[in-house]
């Protein structure tokens, strides 16, 4: 065991980024108020805000934001009092011209995400947040898609960029206990900056790994309130805060203050519970993106198709985020084969 119970833990929300995705990133101006005070209130160091696919996400491709990152962004360092607002963006969605409008509007921490075999994508951006004096806390998406000796060469490439921070991230919620604590621990014995764990919960393993992740040298732990999130949604705040708690770690976070936020202000504004539904757990056994599960559900019921079917072949083809058009073009395979099924049915009677 690399942590060991009295450790420091940092705890970063991320309920108005990627709690997002399970409201169509509809949030109001007064929600993110709300939430951000009430996280703000509980002592969560660090909240992440931004559409839910990073700064530039507003898009026909990922959705509207219903209130933009600028707007969100200032409403919250107009609140704040104790935490730092951290935003995400990923190369290639996001902008320099993004990531500076944030600072001016109050981030201080930076995420740069890419594939987890795209590390070289994100020095430019490491460089810019850096000069700005902000944190950077880099993410390695998709972790379970790439062995570990790959993502360890990938975290010593964001390193090396300048970044202060590297985070496993199981975007799909595939990950095992097990592949959590060969990764996590490969890095913490690899990289002289901090390690970070972002969970998802579509196999029921988000508190779970994220603990796993801790035993093995982790400094950083992401969660959202009430487990918002894509998919099956991360790790839920308000328990990984409790088993934390239990275990003997400090957060410097009020646990009854992070439920009433929770209770109170999150899961009124919920449009379904975050659980674990057939097409979310899909998502991890097959290792889809977790955001592909509300474009696939569309796709599915305007089309008549099993979502189900849809994220095993995406899981087949290996898709990664970015490549939501595969949606479509799965989509019409299948019911192109469904058509055929039906114009020419096998015939197994027997003569």
């Amino acid at each position: 065991m690399k942590n060991r119970p009295g450790k420091r833990v940092r705890i970063v929300d991320s309920t108005l980024r990627d709690g997002s995705h399970s409201i169509s990133h509809q949030y109001t101006p007064e929600q993110v108020r709300e939430i951000t005070r009430g996280l703000d209130a509980a002592g969560v160091e660090i909240i992440e805000i931004s559409h839910g696919d990073g700064l530039g996400g507003s898009s026909i491709q990922y959705g509207f934001d219903r209130t933009p990152d600028e707007e969100k962004l200032r409403i919250a360092a107009s609140v704040v009092t104790n935490s730092k607002i951290a935003v995400l963006l990923l190369p290639g969605i996001g902008t320099k011209e993004d990531l500076m409008m944030a600072y001016e509007h109050g981030a201080r921490v930076a995420r740069i995400a890419t594939h987890v075999t795209e590390a070289n994508i994100s020095e430019q951006h490491i460089g810019i947040a850096k000069k700005k004096g902000m944190e950077v806390l880099c993410f390695l998406m998709m972790a379970h898609m790439a062995p570990v000796e790959t993502v360890v060469e990938q975290a010593l490439f964001m390193q090396a960029y300048g970044a202060d921070g590297v985070y496993v991230v199981d975007s799909a919620g595939a990950l095992l206990p097990g592949e959590v604590r060969q990764r996590v621990g490969a890095l913490v014995d690899s990289l002289d900056v901090q390690v970070g764990f972002h969970a998802h919960n579509n196999l029921g393993l988000g508190v779970g790994n994220s603990l796993a992740a801790l035993e093995e040298g982790a400094a950083l732990l992401d969660g959202s309130l009430r487990g918002m999130g894509a998919g099956a949604g991360n790790a839920m705040t308000e328990a990984l805060v409790a088993v934390l708690q239990k275990a003997g770690y400090e957060t410097g976070i009020d646990l009854n203050k992070l439920m009433d936020v929770g209770e109170q202000v999150v899961k009124p504004l919920m449009l379904r519970p975050q659980e674990i539904d057939n097409a979310s757990l899909i998502l991890g056994y097959a290792g889809v993106y977790s955001s592909f599960l509300l474009h696939t559900q569309r796709a599915a019921e305007k089309f008549g198709l099993d979502p189900r079917d849809i994220l095993l072949e995406l899981g087949r083809r290996h898709t990664v985020g970015g490549q939501e058009d595969s949606i479509l073009d799965v989509e019409a395979e299948l019911s192109e084969k469904r058509q055929r099924s039906i114009d020419n049915p096998v015939n197994t009677s027997v003569i």
